[in-house]
């Protein structure tokens, strides 16, 4: 598919994503209407209001307008409401429009390498569904620093609040990218109409298999070895001494873990078991995915592979998550949201080893397949 086609589907889906999440911010102040706790409840409301405020121009209720911030006033110097205020608002502008951004690149990347034609339907919608959630944390990321700034305590501990915000609103932009992934692969089958046939990648069933391995070896160093409870300790109590950047264990943690887990103690085995085979999946799905991408895509290049990895490790992820939701205790006794509280943890991982990944895999893949033709060369000459 050409550029100009894939361009109108990818513009389409950034600009629903984009309206979508405004108006889920936009309804998080209808829960504070009154009666609205006795229609839905009180917790329900709360866990709501939670989803939805990153994605909410309203100012957060933690600092009202007019307040000081926290450490007092020093002298004279008192807190501007109207500027963190102006603040807030400039760094929610920033958030929306790095949505779009983010989102419509991407989208444009795997709409034209993997058109959305038959047979791969289902693995375009996954793949653009994934990148909404990846847009959605990139951009809650660049926007971070100007809704810290407007708490009043942008010096304090920067990383560590990086890091929650980072991890805030993902559950609002998971419902909201499955519709704009919907949306943006229907709009693109209309496109592809009469675009002509599409080339097919001849890929040796043993170079697909090695460059699928090499890439899931890759996640594992995340899921396994950085995840695993002593490992992530470290990384969580990494503070260098001093200085604005101090304490970055908590960023790090962020961007390097897609999980956490250890030897069994105090539990049951048949717990932890369930635990490692939930696990085991998302790398099942990493390997499945990427034994398949080079087939799927109409060119298999490192960009396109990067990207694709990226998408197939969130699925992986998602699909993780999901099957842990019946073996969660706390989420069956505090109601049905809190069982997808945790839905989109380890995004950001996801994005830096899944490119690791798709780059190990690509490379991989070149150099397996260069060889098999120069083995087949040989042996016909």
């Amino acid at each position: 598919m050409t550029y100009r086609r894939a361009a109108i589907p990818a513009l389409v889906g950034g600009l629903l994503l984009t309206a979508l999440l405004w108006w889920a911010g936009a309804s998080a102040q209808a829960l504070h209407l009154p009666g609205s706790t006795d229609v839905i409840g009180g917790r329900l409301a709360a866990e709501l209001d939670r989803w939805l405020l990153p994605w909410s121009y309203e100012i957060p209720q933690a600092l009202p307008l007019g307040a000081e911030p926290s450490g007092g006033t020093t002298g004279s110097t008192r807190f501007d409401g109207t500027r963190y205020g102006s603040l807030h608002r400039t760094g929610m502008q920033i958030r929306f429009a790095a949505v779009f951004v983010f989102f419509v690149p991407g989208a444009l990347l795997l709409v034209r390498r993997l058109p959305p034609v038959r047979g791969r339907v289902t693995a375009a919608l996954l793949a653009v569904w994934a990148w909404g959630m990846v847009a959605g944390m990139l951009a809650v990321t660049a926007s971070a620093p100007w809704l810290i700034a407007s708490m009043g305590r942008g010096s304090y501990r920067l990383l560590p609040q990086l890091a929650s915000v980072i991890s805030s609103g993902r559950q609002a932009v998971a419902v909201t990218a499955l519709v704009a992934a919907a949306v943006t692969v229907l709009t693109a089958r209309i496109t592809a109409r009469g675009a002509g046939p599409l080339p097919q990648n001849i890929v040796p069933a043993r170079a697909a298999r090695l460059a699928a391995t090499v890439g899931t070896a890759v996640i594992a160093l995340s899921l396994v070895v950085l995840s695993y409870q002593s490992v992530a300790a470290s990384i969580q109590t990494l503070s260098p001494d001093g200085g604005l950047f101090a304490e970055p264990g908590e960023l790090l943690r962020q961007w390097m873990l897609l999980g956490g887990w250890g030897a069994p103690s105090g539990g049951a085995i048949g717990d932890w078991l369930l635990g490692r085979a939930i696990d085991a999946l998302l790398l099942v799905v990493v390997w499945v995915a990427l034994r398949r991408l080079p087939l799927l895509l109409t060119r298999a290049t490192v960009p396109a592979m990067a990207v694709g990895a990226v998408c197939a490790t969130v699925i992986g992820l998602l699909a993780s998550q999901l099957l842990r939701v019946p073996t969660d205790r706390y989420g069956l006794l505090y109601g049905p949201l809190q069982l997808f509280a945790h839905v989109g943890n380890g995004i950001p991982a996801a994005l830096t080893f899944g490119l690791a990944a798709g780059v190990a895999s690509a490379l991989t893949l070149r150099v397996a397949v260069s060889r098999a033709e120069t083995a087949e060369r040989a042996v016909s000459a």
